[in-house]
């Protein structure tokens, strides 16, 4: 093939791509994706936030399980933590992981601990 004819197929893949859904879909925000489940009951009680986060807490493990049955980087702050002290749901976008830099300074990642 030419090379016009193979930069014009690779601009027409590019453009395709460019303008296909996925590619266009907006970052959602943790507490959006929620939202729509079950509007802010889904993670509040009565659609306000609890004063020590506890209710939310027991939500998140009613649907995702408890930190000590998930994986590696979860178990060891079973008893420690509670969920929203690393996910940030309203600061957070699906997808997103949080950094272990903010608790430990020794360059430990979740893919390190995975390992």
């Amino acid at each position: 093939m030419s090379k016009k004819i193979l930069s014009a197929l690779f601009g027409a893949a590019l453009a395709a791509l460019a303008l296909s859904p996925v590619a266009m879909a907006e970052p959602q925000e943790l507490a959006e994706m929620h939202v729509e489940m079950d509007g802010c009951e889904a993670c509040h009680a009565d659609g306000e936030p609890s004063a020590d986060g506890a209710y939310e807490f027991e939500q998140c493990q009613s649907c995702h399980g408890t930190l000590d049955e998930m994986d590696a980087v979860h178990q060891p702050h079973e008893g420690n933590l509670m969920c929203a002290d690393c996910h940030a749901p309203h600061d957070m976008n699906v997808g997103d992981k949080p950094t272990c830099d903010s608790c430990h300074d020794d360059g430990r990642t979740p893919e390190s601990i995975l390992k």
